[in-house]
């Protein structure tokens, strides 16, 4: 297994973190990734316009609505929308953003990754946090190894 990218590992040791994209459907990726890092004691804040709950948590329409600031996000939302988070993140100070994505574009929009590389703020390209966060199962240690060999995690 390739190492894990020291970028990864330091967006992982922080403790407060947003997941912009939190569906009410449980079974997007945005709400499994927002339930691990939960699961392995982020204190984790659920983002979305369009939902006031979601996990059974409170959620919040977007980062500048948190009850308190965090020290990443990761983005699970559709393309066009992830550079309108990236922006707030740069307006908040939030240096550390993760963009999911696993096989296609998932949430991966070139406006957002040269907005974050302009403003400074630590970005991972691609792959999930899933991959690397607690006890990582069979699906996402093969994920992460096809990924990591195709050269599609850039962190």
């Amino acid at each position: 297994m390739p190492p894990v990218p020291e970028a990864v590992t330091e967006f992982l040791a922080q403790k407060r973190i947003a997941v912009a994209g939190v569906s009410r459907t449980p079974q997007q990726p945005a709400n499994a990734i927002y339930r691990r890092l939960r699961d392995t004691g982020h204190e984790v804040f659920a983002t979305n316009p369009e939902a006031e709950r979601v996990e059974g948590d409170p959620c919040w329409p977007g980062l500048g609505a948190l009850p308190s600031p965090v020290d990443g996000v990761v983005i699970a939302t559709p393309p066009p929308a992830a550079a309108d988070v990236v922006r707030e993140a740069a307006e908040l100070g939030i240096t550390r953003v993760w963009i999911h994505r696993s096989f296609g574009e998932g949430s991966v929009a070139d406006e957002a990754v040269s907005l974050c590389r302009r403003k400074g703020i630590s970005v991972i390209v691609g792959g999930c946090p899933m991959m690397f966060c607690g006890k990582v199962d069979p699906f996402h240690r093969c994920m992460r190894w096809f990924l990591q060999m195709r050269g599609r995690i850039e962190a």
